[in-house]
């Protein structure tokens, strides 16, 4: 029948980075000590997160919540089964993460030339070419190295970002061979329609190599966005618990879409991810408490449905 509603086919299951150590408190006016951020990290493993961003290598003048990076590394269970990844900007953070034990690197490569000089102090060619140095070596020793494209739904300086711009440095990264390579909404413009067109562009190029997706909820579209990347072939969500975060050098972004409305939508739509609402809801109150501000999550506020009391 023409007007029949066809079941979508989803994945079974979904992997969640947890990026609320690096991602979510680089942005927050209140210095959490190491001590907090390692039971940040440990609400985080209780939830039940297997992979987890935990700090990024960067000028400690810069982003100022990043300055332990090293003592936090060395804090670390590695023998606790979670995957620990660091973020890094060019390669003297690569070297630093290198001097720690964490399991892999991230690394960002701007969309505009505008938001990379502000954000790393390269424009994309340069950026380029220092992944390609980067991963090189990265290669020779069997350490893996991911690569997140920022800004590849908007940027706030140069307005809106071509596709084709976007999939032109993914090819690069992944000529260079990047274990896994993502699209980053870093300031939250973007809209389900345009996620699922680059995600499913990215696809055709990317083949067996795995698609990650990272959002901001500047415009309450990062649900629905998630939902549209993971219709488009995407199996790893970047998430934040409480939804905190956003990038110090794009003006007005606001906070990572909230590990627990994540989790909430991946519940409901029958696909697993292996999380515990009701932990990462204890997180969150915990996380509000050590920021001493209200967060965004939306589950903190409403409950997950049905809830545990409902006869």
């Amino acid at each position: 029948m023409p007007n029949e509603i066809r079941p979508e086919i989803l994945p079974a299951s979904i992997m969640v980075m947890e990026v609320s150590p690096r991602d979510g408190l680089q942005n927050e006016k209140v210095l959490l000590p190491t001590e907090q951020k390692l039971e940040l990290v440990e609400y985080a493993k209780l939830s039940g997160s297997r992979r987890i961003e935990v700090t990024s290598f960067v000028h400690p003048e810069r982003v100022p919540q990043m300055a332990d990076a090293e003592a936090l590394c060395e804090q670390l269970d590695l023998t606790d089964g979670v995957r620990y990844t660091g973020l890094v900007l060019n390669e003297r953070g690569y070297r630093r993460l290198r001097d720690t034990s964490l399991h892999e690197a991230g690394l960002v490569i701007p969309a505009t030339d505008t938001f990379g000089q502000r954000n790393q102090g390269l424009r994309v060619a340069d950026a380029l070419a220092m992944a390609r140095e980067v991963i090189a070596d990265a290669r020779r020793g069997a350490f893996p190295v991911q690569a997140t494209i920022a800004v590849a739904f908007g940027c706030p300086f140069e307005g809106v970002v071509p596709q084709r711009t976007v999939l032109e440095i993914a090819e690069q990264l992944l000529e260079a061979g990047v274990v896994e390579i993502a699209l980053a909404d870093t300031i939250g413009v973007g809209v389900p329609v345009q996620v699922r067109a680059a995600f499913e562009g990215l696809a055709a190029l990317s083949g067996e190599i795995p698609m990650r997706a990272h959002f901001h909820d500047t415009r309450n579209t990062a649900i629905g966005n998630a939902y549209a990347a993971i219709q488009a072939g995407v199996r790893i969500l970047d998430a934040s618990i409480g939804g905190i975060g956003g990038c110090p050098f794009a003006p007005q972004a606001s906070g990572n879409v909230a590990t627990e409305d994540v989790v909430y939508m991946l519940d409901r739509s029958g696909i697993q991810c292996g999380l515990d609402l009701d932990r990462l809801l204890e997180a969150s109150e915990w996380l509000q408490g050590a920021i001493a501000k209200p967060i965004a999550s939306t589950l903190l506020r409403a409950g997950p449905w049905p809830s545990n009391e409902a006869g």
